[in-house]
């Protein structure tokens, strides 16, 4: 396997950092959009699997995100507004650089947690960009409470300012979503049930970080939009979409969440849908202990969306 890692400008002068993992003959790319407060290189592991199976993959980092964080930013804070378009048309851009790059593959999209609600927009905005979705640890229509979250977050975004994180909004994500996994041996249980995978994450510093209040108002406000059955309707009814999720994944309401988006898509008369929820599993599937099997089944969900192209 080769590495291909490349810098990428966005149109406002962004400079956004991707791992590249190439090999001989390839017959598709992988594109992987990674979750909030993570970066694309944590997804080695699975594009060595991917490589192994004949795909070449990318991962660029999110800006605010891992080597993508601009000189003199907080970690965390994507933009001063509108930041979660410009994520969305990021990776719309490396999608089309990387199209440039393999002119003859076609491209399937991972996108985990954040990643995948950007790529549930890309659905519906950029669809052209694939010829399959992949939806790891996702969600569908917000619940009610998203609407007092985001009226905190703006009370918030007043009291520390948009570039900095906010305690109580940290509280109402990651730590409540802890607090599932009582008692806790770690701020990250709710990521996985291996532990040497959660010792992993939070020894990282460019994991597990509190993202500014902006980044937390602009990624609200898009979730209803994201949820919209007049946008959900937008997707074609062709393009294959697979969603995977923990059982016990926060995240996704156990399950609940995901479940309801698979609905909405099959309301929209996509015609591939398909749903797996992995028994006891958390929210990072392919850091699990099962994570063998959930990256087999992932794999040969790829094949089939491939060799049906052919």
């Amino acid at each position: 396997m080769n590495s291909a890692d490349f810098t990428f400008q966005t149109v406002d002068g962004t400079k956004l950092h991707v791992s590249g993992w190439t090999i001989d003959n390839p017959k598709a790319v992988v594109q992987v959009l990674h979750g909030m407060g993570e970066y694309g290189s944590r997804y080695a592991r699975l594009a060595q699997a991917l490589g192994d199976a004949g795909y070449d993959t990318y991962a660029h980092d999110h800006r605010g995100h891992g080597k993508s964080i601009a000189e003199g930013q907080p970690p965390g804070h994507m933009a001063d507004e509108d930041s979660w378009n410009r994520i969305v048309e990021d990776a719309h851009g490396v999608n089309r650089e990387i199209a440039k790059r393999h002119p003859s593959l076609p491209i399937i999209i991972l996108g985990h947690s954040m990643g995948s609600f950007v790529l549930q927009q890309l659905l519906f905005e950029h669809p052209n960009d694939m010829i399959a979705a992949c939806l790891s640890g996702s969600n569908g229509k917000p619940p009610p409470i998203a609407s007092l979250a985001k009226v905190i977050a703006r009370i918030e975004r007043l009291r520390v300012g948009k570039r900095k994180p906010s305690p109580v909004l940290q509280k109402l994500t990651f730590e409540d979503w802890n607090k599932a996994f009582k008692p806790n041996r770690t701020t990250a249980d709710w990521l996985s049930r291996d532990e040497h995978e959660v010792d992993l994450y939070v020894a990282d510093p460019l994991l597990g970080f509190a993202v500014s209040t902006q980044t937390w108002i602009d990624m609200f406000d898009a979730l209803g939009r994201i949820a919209n059955p007049r946008n959900i309707a937008k997707v074609p009814q062709g393009i294959p979409i697979y969603l995977f999720a923990g059982s016990e994944d926060p995240v996704g309401n156990k399950g609940k969440g995901v479940r309801n988006l698979y609905d909405a898509y099959k309301r929209a008369a996509i015609f591939d849908v398909r749903l797996k929820l992995y028994e006891g599993a958390r929210h990072e599937t392919l850091n699990e202990t099962n994570r063998q099997e959930v990256t087999n089944d992932f794999i040969a969900w790829c094949d089939e969306v491939v060799a049906a192209r052919a």
